[in-house]
């Protein structure tokens, strides 16, 4: 399953805590291309809750919803975080170690 760095939960709950926000608001990743199985990119977007078939992640405060082939591509991934100068949060990907998880 997917891991969240701390940085990584901090950012998203940044990210999806403005007093709009829906109670459970998160960020959703989806493979670009669902249509063709192949999760080669994906999408990151600030969602009001899980689609209907999402795995969910909570850590720290934070909530992350995978749609299915994403979830897939991202079951061995940490999920970072860092906030670049400009203010804006820039995620990575990276392998977990073999002893995390």
């Amino acid at each position: 399953m997917l891991v969240l760095t701390e940085a990584a939960a901090e950012a998203v709950k940044t990210l999806t805590s403005a007093p709009q926000a829906a109670e459970g608001a998160g960020l959703r990743i989806s493979s670009a291309d669902a249509e063709s199985g192949d999760p080669g990119s994906l999408r990151v977007a600030a969602a009001p809750g899980p689609g209907k078939n999402d795995q969910v992640i909570e850590a720290a405060g934070a909530h992350v919803y995978l749609e299915p082939l994403a979830a897939a591509f991202l079951e061995d991934k940490v999920l970072d975080a860092q906030v670049g100068t400009d203010g804006m949060a820039h995620f990575s990907l990276g392998l977990q170690d073999d002893g995390q998880a």
